[in-house]
């Protein structure tokens, strides 16, 4: 496709700030702020969907890319018509990547601004307070970034749903193209909590299939920003590949530091989840030759996404990165399902998504019924030589996820693979 026009200006169609006065969207301090438990009666106005994410913290780059999704989706949305005829707001709320803030947050939504349906966040513990909250309230609740735990038995129900890839599916797409490309010896660089974990857990289930050989792990807490001192031990490990099994502001910080003690001279750096925003933040020349997976990259050759780009351009005036696409994609199948079954039931709305195949954003994706997770393809790319600001990635080969080939099976995340999933639906529900 043609490459990204990087200025603001006018363009056909809705601008941005048109689109905040009229798509209903709660902006600005307060959206962002304090708590506000005014108890509210639950009326037949606009559709309200919460949307808490990180925009403070390690994660807050990304954080916002996804609120461009979700702003576009709903005044696409609007602009459809909006949903069962009544307009889309949704009420931004800051969790600080924080669990037990991303609970309250959800609670505040729910109790306090009525809301009719949720998605958010990043971080598995965040997405898993804010599901609980959910499922509690029986609120259906789409889930935009990587989580294993999201649809296992003990965290899945009725109302949950998951867009995004998961760090199984990552690593069984991206383990295998290192395995076939680079060398046997593996070291993991490990942001030391459950996304991280779950990231090395998957590149040494698959690693076991090409005789892998591992040499080592340093686990480092969220938001390092030092790891000079974990660069000797990798070097002194000697390893083949380093795969560096973190995301934001510490992918940048440790990619940056491994390129200045001259670890690429000796080795392939590997990043599972490879982002713009990373890229972007860290330069050209510290993430030279790096590659690694991505769910959506704004370049490539797909009438989705080249529909969704130059949509989300004429409101940023900039590219999306792929959480953005999460975010954008989980906002829109929700909301269409709840039109599709003509209310808020929520079995109604489990069966207007459970096998359905769309194209959103990146080409064909799958809803698997027994989990309720999104199948989808994996993007092979690497760090270039940018001739624009954005043009940063080549996309080397796909990894087709159709047919549940890069999932864990039902049975193995606890669910029932020949019944659609009905877990916790509450008594209110009950027909």
């Amino acid at each position: 496709m043609s490459k990204s026009k990087t200025k603001k200006g006018k363009s056909e169609g809705i601008s941005r700030r048109t689109f905040l006065k009229t798509s209903g969207i709660a902006v600005g301090a307060a959206a962002l702020g304090g708590f506000h438990f005014v108890p509210k009666a639950r009326a037949a106005g606009p559709v309200k969907l919460g949307a808490p994410f990180p925009f403070t913290g390690p994660y807050g780059t990304e954080a916002t890319d996804q609120r461009g999704g979700v702003e576009l989706a709903v005044a696409e949305i609007n602009h459809e018509g909006g949903v069962l005829g009544r307009k889309v707001e949704v009420h931004f709320r800051d969790t600080k990547l924080k669990a037990d803030e991303a609970a309250r947050r959800a609670k505040e939504l729910i109790e306090s601004v009525g809301v009719d349906c949720m998605t958010g966040a990043l971080s598995a513990s965040n997405q898993l307070a804010i599901n609980e909250q959910c499922k509690l309230a029986g609120i259906p609740y789409v889930s935009v970034s990587q989580s294993n735990e999201i649809t296992e038995r003990r965290d899945g129900s009725i109302y949950t749903y998951h867009e995004a890839m998961n760090p199984h599916m990552t690593t069984q797409a991206v383990g295998k193209w290192v395995a076939e490309n680079f060398g046997k010896r593996w070291y993991f660089l490990t942001s030391d909590y459950a996304y991280g974990w779950q990231l090395t857990d998957g590149f040494r289930r698959k690693g076991k299939e090409f005789g892998i050989v591992d040499v080592g792990e340093t686990k480092h807490p969220l938001g390092a920003g030092d790891f000079s001192a974990y660069m000797p031990r990798i070097l002194a490990a000697n390893p083949d590949v380093l795969i560096i099994d973190n995301f934001g502001k510490d992918q940048i910080n440790s990619i940056k530091q491994a390129t200045a003690f001259g670890l690429k001279k000796k080795m392939q750096i590997i990043a599972p989840i490879l982002l713009m925003s990373s890229r972007l933040g860290a330069g050209e020349a510290a993430f030279d030759g790096v590659a690694g997976g991505t769910s959506f990259y704004w370049d490539m050759d797909i009438p989705s996404t080249k529909k969704f780009v130059e949509a989300f351009q004429k409101f940023y005036g900039r590219p999306p990165i792929d959480y953005a696409g999460y975010a954008y994609s989980g906002v829109k199948e929700l909301l269409s399902a709840v039109n599709r079954a003509g209310s808020f039931d929520p079995v109604g709305i489990a069966e207007a998504i459970e096998d359905r195949t769309y194209d959103t954003y990146k080409g064909k994706q799958w809803w698997r019924p027994c989990d309720h997770q999104s199948q989808q393809d994996v993007f092979i790319i690497r760090s270039k030589k940018a001739t624009e600001k954005y043009d940063v990635f080549e996309v080397i080969t796909t990894v087709s996820g159709d047919n549940e080939r890069l999932l864990r099976t039902c049975v193995e995340v606890g669910q029932n693979p020949n019944k659609p999933m009905r877990k916790g639906l509450l008594d209110k529900h009950k027909k």
